[in-house]
């Protein structure tokens, strides 16, 4: 494998290194803002439970044809702008020995929950032949994308860190508050070890030729603010600055997240990934004048009459442009009963609303 700077210095060569994709996420001038949906590869395609019939999840992510075919499925369908690539966000803490499947309606459910000093020791650190696959599986897509940029994809240290306490998803998140509360030592210890580990797994697809990395803190909107920058912020900004020097920019999103976004975009991202309860010109004065933004269609509003979505759609729009660059995006991700049909118009929308 490549180290890290090779795989950069090879990106920077490549046509997608200059995507509207990538110039909107350095607040570059753009021809038409580019558009990405979250999980836009996933339940709302016929071709994905297609392939995915009768295959685990955990599975069809460690297969990198699988993989290729599922990541690219969207670019094909609707014409966006980006490909994100298919995996979980507990795949590298499982590839780093923790027990765990992901249960179909449920989510990742860890076999024994980490809850104490000696639990740490089934977390060990990650290496790249651990996820060869993910090495595999980015360079098979990188070579078919050409163009079009591939987004690298990994949890953030506070939502895997919850994933492990509680043992699977949390409404409340109360086992993981109390170890952060209570146990602030092994906490950090803990958060210390997934922030290895999960800017190992960025730092392999960053060589293996993705255009941009994407980290995703989907339950840090359980925090306030003070608690995110005490327990939280130096371990984001731990994997965000460790990818400093990559060459690629850094999106970084969590939902419900209105009250942490000036700490977000302190923790290192190029683009903050904002969800749809807050207004993208809002957003960006709360993230700062140097950073992108990213987002922010409520998921839902593709249910209602094409009317009221292009209306929704042209709001986004119009919000973004207070920010040096936007990207434009759902709050949140595709909903599995979405009609893809919908998602390739709103796609051709935004690139006919915001051609300059």
């Amino acid at each position: 494998m490549t180290t890290t700077m090779e795989g950069s210095a090879a990106h920077r060569e490549r046509p997608a290194a200059d995507s509207v994709f990538v110039r909107a996420c350095r607040g570059r001038t753009v021809p038409h803002t580019p558009v990405w949906f979250m999980r836009q590869a996933g339940r709302s395609l016929p071709e994905y439970r297609k392939v995915r019939a009768g295959i685990p999840m955990l599975e069809a992510c460690r297969r990198p044809d699988l993989v290729a075919e599922i990541t690219l499925q969207p670019v094909r369908r609707h014409g966006v702008d980006a490909a994100i690539l298919f995996s979980d966000i507990v795949v590298p803490v499982a590839a780093a020995g923790v027990d765990l499947d992901i249960e179909p309606g449920t989510g990742p459910v860890v076999a024994e929950p980490i809850r104490t000093e000696a639990d740490l020791d089934r977390l060990r650190p990650l290496t790249p032949p651990d996820v060869s696959f993910v090495d595999e599986a980015v360079r098979l897509l990188v070579a078919e994308l050409g163009a079009i940029p591939l987004i690298g994809f990994a949890g953030a240290p506070f939502t895997l860190a919850s994933y492990l306490i509680e043992g699977g998803p949390s409404r409340t998140h109360a086992k993981t508050k109390a170890m952060m509360y209570g146990a602030p030592e092994l906490w950090h210890a803990l958060c210390g070890r997934l922030a290895d580990i999960t800017l190992e797994f960025l730092r392999v697809q960053v060589a293996a030729g993705v255009s941009a990395v994407q980290l995703f803190d989907s339950w840090a909107g359980a925090l306030s603010d003070a608690d995110y920058r005490r327990f939280v912020l130096p371990h984001s900004a731990h994997v965000l600055g460790g990818l400093a020097g990559a060459g690629v920019p850094r999106i970084h999103f969590g939902v419900g997240t209105a009250q942490l976004l000036t700490a977000m975009g302190e923790a290192g991202a190029d683009v903050v990934g904002v969800d749809w309860r807050t207004p993208l010109d809002t957003a960006s004065a709360l993230v700062g004048p140097d950073r992108s933004v990213q987002g922010n269609l409520d998921p839902s509003v593709l249910f209602a009459p094409w009317a009221v979505v292009e209306r929704e759609v042209r709001r986004v729009l119009a919000e973004g442009r207070a920010a040096p660059g936007h990207v434009f995006n759902l709050g949140h991700g595709v909903l599995p009963e979405t009609d893809p049909e919908v998602l390739t118009r709103v796609v051709a929308l935004v690139h006919e609303a915001s051609a300059r």
